[in-house]
């Protein structure tokens, strides 16, 4: 599973893009489709949200990946002193 955060999401359209952390070794951000979430509702993600996903060749572009298995990162629960 790779790490990175939501960029940039067209919820009327159905995708988004995830970028940072190690979501891609280039620098490029890696597309998403609405059918690539794992866990929960599309319609409950928010850019700048932390996820999980795993990769593989775009179906469309076969030269490029995208993401699959998109699942939101719970936060770390604080510690107690």
């Amino acid at each position: 599973m790779t790490t990175g955060t939501i960029v940039t999401l067209r919820g009327d359209r159905g995708f988004g893009f995830i970028s940072g952390g190690e979501a891609s070794s280039n620098g490029s951000e890696i597309f998403f489709h609405r059918s690539a979430v794992a866990a929960g509702d599309f319609a409950d993600l928010r850019e700048g949200e932390t996820v999980t996903f795993d990769t593989e060749p775009d179906p469309r572009h076969p030269s490029r990946s995208c993401a699959v298995n998109v699942r939101v990162t719970l936060p770390e629960p604080a510690e107690a002193e």
